[in-house]
């Protein structure tokens, strides 16, 4: 499987604090089936405040250390960019780390808040499509206004988004609500690949093994497979790999 959505570059979020977490999450990785992974640290003004080159350099690090222990991955970096007004400007000064390409355009992993839907996300959504950047959004089944109104998630959809669910969220990582959520955007067809969104080997591991189990109960071998494998190989299919 290919993961593109983790926290393992050490030291720059909430994820992996030392370079052995970051060790331990690949090797948690690898175990859970898992050939790839892009490493995508937070993009969050004022919170964690990454960029090009806090990202790569910490990248580096990584890949040094995972050369030197000959382990069996592929990684490559990008970044999970929270919603913000300076998004436009870090476009046009091309300071943002694209996950890949779709259909054309550059992907972009756009986190919206836990809390809510911020307004004015529906002019951002069209002004990235129509600067050729493709927006995904990153585990909305634990975004509260799309718990609370289903509508939205189907809005978000309809104004051409893509949506990347944690594999967590169909193993009952967070809660009930959530895995229901996640079930249903299953169902109708909403959600456009799994990926673990892994933070620390407890508390947010790698789940994508174990959701594949629950996901061979609800689709077909093909359809978990585009899920966890194909779409995430189209969108990183231009990106370079160490």
């Amino acid at each position: 499987m290919i993961d593109l959505h983790s926290h393992i570059l050490p030291g720059i979020d909430d994820g992996a604090k030392t370079m052995d977490d970051a060790i331990a999450l690949i090797e948690q990785s690898i175990a859970a089936d898992v050939t790839h992974i892009v490493c995508t640290p937070h993009i969050h003004q004022g919170v964690y405040d990454n960029d090009l080159s806090t990202i790569l350099n910490a990248y580096d690090l990584l890949c040094y250390e995972v050369k030197s222990k000959a382990i069996p991955i592929k990684l490559a970096y990008s970044g999970e960019v929270r919603i913000c007004p300076e998004i436009v400007s870090w476009v046009a000064n091309k300071q943002l780390p694209f996950l890949g390409s779709w259909e054309g355009r550059s992907v972009l992993l756009l986190e919206l808040p836990h809390s809510h839907i911020p307004p004015g996300v529906e002019n951002l959504i069209k002004w990235l499509l129509k600067s050729g950047i493709q927006p995904v959004i990153p585990h909305p089944e634990r975004n509260r206004d799309i718990i609370a109104d289903y509508r939205k998630a189907t809005s978000l959809k309809k104004q051409g988004c893509l949506f990347q669910v944690t594999a967590g969220a169909f193993t009952n990582r967070f809660n009930e609500r959530v895995k229901d959520l996640a079930v249903k955007m299953l169902s109708d067809g909403l959600i456009d690949y799994i990926a673990s969104d892994m933070h620390s080997i407890h508390r947010r591991p790698n789940d994508m093994k174990a959701a594949r189990v629950e996901l061979d109960s609800l689709l077909s071998a093909e359809d978990v497979k585009r899920l966890t494998h194909t779409t995430p190989a189209l969108i990183t299919a231009d990106l370079q790999w160490r």
